[in-house]
């Protein structure tokens, strides 16, 4: 086997476990990842309340692109999680896995 083609198919691995992780980073984990924008439904709505006093609740949203789409789960602000509710629909900004912002539709 000639060596340029054992060298090339190193590259290309590199490469591809490279490209591979960068793109786990950004959909995944939210690094860097695009604002993005989309029509969804509200499911449902939690509230985490804290064991330690001295900690904040978390308030947590999950909500579903179009009919079918995927479920996903958001943690939001106080402010909006009261002004939520299952079954609301608009339009959410996020970025990766961060809440940004939502516009309810009527």
């Amino acid at each position: 086997m000639p060596l340029s083609l054992v060298i090339a198919v190193a590259v290309l691995i590199v490469i591809t476990v490279f490209l591979f992780l960068q793109t786990q980073r950004q959909h995944t984990h939210g690094i860097n990842a695009p604002e993005q924008k989309t029509l969804i439904t509200i499911l449902d709505k939690q509230v985490v309340v804290a064991s330690d006093p001295s900690e904040e609740d978390e308030y947590w949203i999950y909500v579903q692109k179009g009919r079918f789409g995927p479920k996903r789960e958001f943690q939001i602000g106080v402010h909006y999680y009261h002004h939520l509710s299952p079954g609301d629909k608009g339009i959410l900004t996020y970025q990766g896995t961060k809440f940004l912002h939502f516009s309810l539709t009527r």
